[in-house]
């Protein structure tokens, strides 16, 4: 017998023959490519070809992957225009053909004999969720679904019931949910992955990053125990094989949660998916092969027949264009606390130095509102968009930048090590003594990041308790050992990055300082308001949950003027969106066009121009194209060459997949990218 198979890798389908029992579509199965022994998929079965044939080595696993999973691999392949061996390589985990000795019990699962018991009961409500008020109308069957079962109750508030009901009844698969940042968005995922259980289906519930993921995944598991399964880039290839096992053998429904990658967990019989913080880059891959975890879990749902909800307080444009066009857009506008209150915000011109007149980084106000702070336990979170202490170290004399040789970027002064780090490829150098093209000693450092903030208000608070997390954080230093020790008390001042502005509940946070909110504005890419805006919005919900009676955000800007900082103080996500879809269709980007960046990399600047000029005057003879004059790359130089690019946008996403046929092999194609940076 014959069958086509998908092998992992870089490879299309392959005919092999297979003289055992008859194959499934969905098979795992061994398979010889070239030299090499690897994984790959059985896709259907096939006449006898004229050509020979190589035999099929072993059947990996006796049950077939899910239907779902087999129908997104040729969605994958089609929609991005990449070979099908990669879609397979997102769903087969590495070393898949290996054997492994069973741990008895891991991730919250016991393998040999299915799910550990949910943890003691709680029912997740304040004072305040208790049900409708008098007179309210009768609650629907959909909030009764855990009557009967294991599982903790969980209660919703008024808003949170009528959210819920009409995402139930929201046309099409894809439904978002515009919920403002405390509102609760969490309780409504909990009761609609309970009625999936109740139902036998599983549902998967993607994060933007690992690092968000432990608190979410501990109120899962307050209320499901064992039913959750966590899934992530940080463990070791041996757990996720055996992650990998135990979905796939199991007919016990699961709730899989984990980043992107979850996505394409083996679970059987899928009822849900949840993505919450749907505006996050993470959820676009940027390596091979390329994709957006929503527009692929929005394929899955809708041929699947069941809900995606797609959960956010700033929804990314694009998809809050499509959810309205569809009247699928359910708002959530009332915070989840009834003691949630609006914070006080001001905005502070950088321009203005009478505002600076204690320390040339944080305001008078600001500093104010800190010392106020540690008098009375409160805690403060300071917020710069860039890590280090000066992101740029220059000559005064001859005016020469001190560059990576690698990507011939600015170095980062640390100035605890005083050594120059590069964030891109990770080169470091220690401080040169003197410029070393003039040789004039007494190189400058402008700029700040987050490591000089701290050390400011080192000096500035000396007995304050303070802490910094950024990407420079050491292991074990990572963000759910911040949040505890926070949440515990241990800290009195928090400086970070943007990680910190993602969905932490602080319950002693009083005050929040932006020190430089416009620092994103003025970047060369069509969503660099959409990312300020997200950005400050969630940052600025840090506060005012309903944990202390009063909440201050500082904002510090050059450009106070600015619409975007306007809208984001106001909370105004509906004026910020016709603002930006404005200024979107004048320019032609999405939603109103396709867009697709090339790329190519070449050893010599000449060679790199002659190919890119070349490329882009054949593709503008296609009138459905609207073509970019060539452009270098946001990181024009590297140790690999010099890159350029073109933006290639057109009404038809397939005529720029049509335009990718017959592309010089040396061109990086990324279509739909959220970022042109």
């Amino acid at each position: 017998m014959y069958y086509e198979v998908i092998p992992g890798g870089r490879v299309e389908r392959l005919t092999y023959d297979f003289d055992g029992d008859s194959l499934v579509p969905g098979q795992i199965v061994l398979v010889p490519v070239g030299k090499r022994v690897v994984p790959g998929v059985v896709v259907k079965k096939v006449a006898q070809p004229e050509f020979k044939t190589r035999t099929i080595l072993k059947v990996l696993y006796s049950k077939v992957l899910p239907t779902h999973l087999l129908k997104t691999i040729e969605f994958i392949h089609e929609y991005y225009n990449v070979p099908s061996g990669l879609a397979v390589s997102l769903v087969l985990p590495k070393g898949v053909e290996k054997k492994r000795r069973k741990t008895e019990q891991m991730f919250g699962i016991n393998l040999s004999t299915g799910p550990v018991a949910p943890s003691s009961p709680k029912i997740l409500q304040s004072k305040h969720f208790g049900g409708p008020p008098p007179g309210a109308p009768p609650v629907d069957e959909i909030y009764k679904t855990e009557q009967g079962s294991s599982f903790p109750e969980i209660r919703l508030n008024v808003a949170q019931k009528k959210a819920l009901e009409g995402l139930y009844k929201a046309p099409g698969a894809t439904r978002l949910l515009h919920g403002v940042t405390g509102s609760g968005k969490t309780n409504i995922y909990l009761k609609m992955a309970s009625r999936a259980l109740s139902e036998q289906k599983s549902t998967i519930l993607l994060v933007p990053e690992i690092a968000l993921t432990g608190q979410l995944v501990r109120v899962f598991r307050e209320v499901f125990g064992g039913k959750v399964v966590l899934i992530h880039s940080r463990q070791t290839e041996a757990e996720r094989h055996l992650i990998f096992n135990s979905l796939l053998e199991t007919e016990e429904p699961r709730i899989v949660v984990g980043p992107r990658s979850a996505l394409f967990a083996p679970v059987s019989n899928l009822g849900l998916i949840l993505i919450d913080e749907e505006h996050e880059s993470t959820y676009y891959q940027e390596n091979a092969p390329k994709y957006s975890a929503i527009r692929v879990a929005s394929f899955m749902a809708k041929t699947g027949g069941f809900p995606l909800i797609l959960g956010s307080a700033t929804p990314t444009l694009e998809d809050y264009y499509l959810a309205s066009r569809a009247g699928s857009v359910v708002e959530l506008t009332e915070k989840a606390k009834e003691e949630a209150i609006r914070p006080e915000i001001r905005i502070i011109d950088f321009k203005n130095r009478d505002n600076y007149t204690k320390n040339k980084y944080f305001s008078n106000s600001l500093l104010s509102a800190i010392s106020a702070n540690l008098e009375q336990g409160r805690q403060t979170l300071i917020f710069h968009n860039r890590r280090g202490s000066s992101p740029l170290t220059i000559c005064e004399n001859c005016g020469e930048e001190i560059l990576c040789p690698n990507c011939y970027l600015p170095l980062t002064l640390h100035a605890d090590e005083y050594v120059l780090h590069c964030h891109t490829c990770g080169f470091s150098l220690k401080v040169p003594v003197a410029c070393p093209k003039c040789g004039t000693p007494g190189l400058v450092h402008k700029g700040f990041g987050t490591k000089l903030l701290e050390s400011e208000l080192l000096k500035l608070f000396p007995k304050a308790r303070i802490r910094r997390f950024d990407a420079d954080n050491k292991k074990g230093e990572g963000l759910e050992a911040v949040y505890t020790s926070v949440r515990d008390g241990e800290v009195d001042i928090l400086v970070g990055t943007q990680t910190l502005a993602k969905g932490l509940d602080l319950p002693r946070l009083a005050t929040v300082g932006v020190v430089q909110a416009d620092a994103g504005l003025s970047l060369p890419d069509f969503a660099a308001e959409e990312r300020t805006f997200q950005l400050l919005t969630q940052v600025i919900g840090r506060v005012g949950r309903g944990h202390l009676d009063s909440a201050e955000v500082f904002i510090q800007t050059f450009r106070p003027e600015h619409p975007v900082l306007g809208f984001a103080v106001q909370e105004d996500y509906r004026g910020f969106y016709e603002y930006a879809l404005k200024m979107r269709q004048k320019s032609g980007f999405p939603p109103f066009k396709f867009i697709m960046r090339l790329e190519i990399t070449m050893k010599t600047e000449a060679t790199t121009l002659r190919k890119v000029r070349e490329t882009a005057k054949e593709l503008s003879l296609d009138s459905r194209l609207l073509v970019s004059s060539p452009l270098p790359a946001f990181h024009e130089r590297t140790a690999a060459g010099f890159t350029w690019q073109i933006i290639v946008r057109s009404r038809s996403r397939k005529a720029l997949l049509e335009a990718c046929e017959g592309l010089d092999a040396s061109f990086k194609v990324t279509l739909d990218p959220p970022s042109l940076l």
